[in-house]
């Protein structure tokens, strides 16, 4: 059964590594001297509103056939709205533009001007590719005359009076690397210098060229409900360069702040082996000699006398409340685990390249999917090994009950993108598609999965469960489950929460991320803490005669770290971003509400499986009568 399991997993990996995404790029483009180099552009956005829009929805110059043509997209790129268009922008390698226009001036109505002044007092923002590579803008720190690059470019500026000004003019410098062999070129730098020129300062000439203003020059100008006049010009520097097109990425996703992940990681290693010693010290001597007391022969007397963990035996493996529902959690969290862990995987090996966007969500929503073969088999024989008979219904809930609730929120607040004709609206087709891949292959993998994990053997337990339930103590107030998750999660949520800050940047400050390595290493302490954590707790409760533990290890022990991941998601939004608005504010509490759900589950199966083989190690070390 282990090995047809495999084989079908790898076959299903083989069609994912394939055909899960589109490459768009899978060797260099060679240009020669004089030959068109493509400039596209992905949609708008704004880090104060969240909702991006394409890129001819404002009265930008299209281009001179009239033929707007959409770039293919994958299913990842489809579901963050990354819509790729061309432009009338004609750079051709080598050959180096002082200034041109980029179409006739044009005349902006009140209403093309109004729209305008809104997107430019929200922070909007574009990036150009050139030959795929995306556009970046230099910054110099004032202090330390450090350079550094942000990805894209605002459309425009609000200066000191409150005045919204449109970049109407831009600079590009791109860096070519010759290759010594064939003397052919590759584009491998791409830089924009935007800049605001009124259009009466700008002397377009009836040939295209144009002359920029050698002095003082005012800014364009745009006039809220009034017509505005403007032209749109940019040039164009070549300049060579000795890096290599397979390394043209690097600058791109180098970080700055490469010190404060190594400082986070060490530090959380640090910890984590400290505490692994501590409690591991702790716990063994603890446990050892609870071991020999309870496996001396003792008389009847001090028997009756004897505390603790071993008091509890006869119900310690007594099934849970709702079963059903909880063997599905532990299914979904598993499905989610594994995910998880393969993508990272693929990532650190460079197989989900930047340069193929939208393939990290496209592969993590094909291998969630593929996992379900997964999720269905464990959920359905630890459902057999609490006595469940209802494995079907477990198998609909592991199917249905994680996917249902991020398909309800993202449908709920996809309407609210309709209304607002935003590009990152899921197309109906593309929801489709994906209630397809979930009903069409996610379902039916569960139920199998289920169908062989409820043939299976149940796990055996080291000791009977007794017929009538032991009467439990009244538990200290630090065992109290709102304590406990506090206490429990402070750890593993101190060892992420750095690496969190950056994927939350990334996410919501249109930042580049890229340093999967780290998040790597961040995923396996996150793992060892929680598991860690979970064993610990769970011995204390074990110890109080609390038998309860089955709900406590997945929710509140190995889940606790989420109930701080949901206070620092509201302690970012007040305090780093800038977001207005009702729909903005909703989307990031809906996609920030998916992601501590998600992040819950996670945590919660390891914190479970770890208590599990615990539980079973220490009462398989006793001799029960």
């Amino acid at each position: 059964m282990n090995n047809l399991l495999l084989s079908i997993l790898i076959y299903y990996l083989h069609i994912i590594l394939i055909n899960s995404y589109y490459v768009p790029q899978t060797a260099p483009n060679i240009f020669q001297v004089g030959q068109d180099v493509p400039v596209t552009v992905s949609t708008i956005n704004s880090i104060k509103t969240f909702l991006p829009y394409d890129y001819y929805s404002l009265s930008f110059c299209k281009p001179a056939d009239g033929q707007i043509k959409y770039s293919k997209e994958n299913l990842g790129e489809l579901i963050i709205g990354g819509k790729i268009v061309n432009t009338p922008y004609k750079i051709q390698m080598k050959v180096d533009i002082n200034c041109i226009k980029l179409c006739d001036p044009k005349k902006l109505s009140k209403t093309e001007s109004s729209s305008m002044v809104e997107k430019i007092s929200q922070a909007y923002f574009m990036t150009l590719f050139a030959d795929n590579l995306p556009s970046l803008t230099k910054f110099i720190q004032e202090k330390s005359d450090d350079a550094f690059f942000e990805k894209g470019f605002k459309i425009g500026y609000i200066n000191t009076d409150g005045k919204p000004y449109l970049f109407n003019h831009l600079n590009f410098t791109l860096r070519y690397y010759t290759d010594p062999e064939t003397k052919n070129y590759m584009v491998v730098g791409f830089e924009v210098e935007p800049m605001s020129i009124d259009y009466q300062d700008m002397k377009v000439e009836k040939d295209g060229t144009c002359k920029l203003p050698d002095h003082q020059y005012n800014g364009q100008l745009i006039q809220e409900n009034k017509n505005t006049e403007l032209a749109f010009t940019y040039s164009v520097k070549w300049e060579p360069s000795d890096l290599r097109w397979a390394s043209r990425w690097d600058s791109y996703l180098s970080s700055r702040d490469v010190k404060i992940h190594w400082f986070s990681i060490i530090n959380s290693v640090v910890i984590i082996f400290l505490l692994s010693g501590i409690l591991t010290m702790i716990i063994i001597r603890t446990l050892r000699k609870d071991i020999a007391r309870y496996n001396r022969e003792e008389d009847l007397e001090d028997t009756l006398e004897e505390t603790g963990w071993k008091l509890v035996h006869g119900d310690v493996f007594r099934p849970p409340k709702f079963p059903v529902l909880f063997c599905a959690l532990v299914g979904s969290g598993l499905q989610i685990a594994a995910m998880s862990l393969i993508v990272l995987c693929f990532a650190v090996l460079g197989v989900l390249s930047p340069a193929s966007r939208g393939a990290l969500m496209t592969a993590a929503i094909f291998l969630y999917v593929f996992m379900g073969m997964f999720a269905g088999y464990y959920s359905s024989r630890l459902y057999k090994t609490i006595k469940g008979t209802l494995w079907k219904k477990t198998a609909f809930y592991t199917a249905t009950l994680y996917p249902s609730t991020v398909f309800n929120i993202c449908s709920f607040l996809n309407f609210f993108l309709w209304a607002k004709h935003s590009s990152a609206s899921i197309p109906f087709s593309t929801m489709m598609a994906i209630l397809c891949l979930w009903f069409g292959i996610s379902v039916p993998l569960v139920y199998i999965g289920s169908y062989f994990g409820y043939r299976k053997q149940p796990y055996s337990q080291p000791v009977r469960t007794n017929q009538i339930p032991r009467q439990i103590p009244e538990q200290p107030w630090y065992m109290n489950s709102f304590v406990s998750s506090l206490a429990a999660g402070v750890l593993p949520f101190g060892s992420t929460f750095i690496e969190l800050f950056f994927i939350f940047t990334a996410i919501w400050e249109n930042q580049f991320y890229y340093l999967f390595g780290f998040l790597f290493l961040v995923f396996l302490i996150l793992v060892v803490s929680c598991g860690q954590i979970s064993i610990v707790m769970v011995y204390f409760q074990l110890c109080n005669e609390d038998y309860r533990w089955w709900w406590k290890s997945f929710s509140v022990y190995g889940g606790g770290s989420a109930l701080y991941m949901a206070g620092y998601a509201l302690f970012y939004f007040f305090t780093k971003l800038e977001i207005t608005g009702f729909v903005p504010v909703l989307l990031y509490l809906g996609y920030t509400a998916i992601m501590v759900l998600t992040f819950w589950l996670l945590t919660g199966v390891v914190g479970f499986f770890a208590s599990y083989l615990f539980v079973k190690s220490i009462y398989s070390a006793v001799k029960i009568d």
